[in-house]
């Protein structure tokens, strides 16, 4: 589960247990929006800790990416692949080049 959406999940679940609380124990309109409004503000502070925890430790490493080595790898590709058409290209010429002397002969 990617980290934004736990953090959405336990925000949207601290909204819903906060507007219970607020139902259960608030007598005016105004402590039902504190209850709610507080309850999910610490449900959202504490999965960004839960978060924050977790990547601390994971330990995750930033790795570079290897330009260098793809680059060259991408290169040789090219050169194989250009080298494939020429091939195709020269069979296709000379495939045209038989079909007509094999016509000429069969006149």
């Amino acid at each position: 589960m990617r980290s934004s959406n736990f953090v959405s999940f336990l925000t949207v679940q601290g909204f819903f247990i906060g507007i219970v609380f607020g139902v259960l124990k608030s007598t005016s309109p105004e402590s039902f929006l504190g209850f709610t409004l507080l309850i999910t503000t610490f449900f959202y502070l504490f999965a960004h800790m839960c978060v924050g925890f977790y990547f601390q430790t994971l330990g995750i490493k930033g790795n570079s990416f290897p330009r260098q080595s793809h680059e060259r790898n991408l290169d040789t590709f090219v050169r194989e692949i250009n080298k494939r058409e020429q091939f195709i290209d020269a069979f296709y010429h000379n495939k045209a080049e038989l079909l007509s002397e094999q016509e000429g002969e069969t006149k």
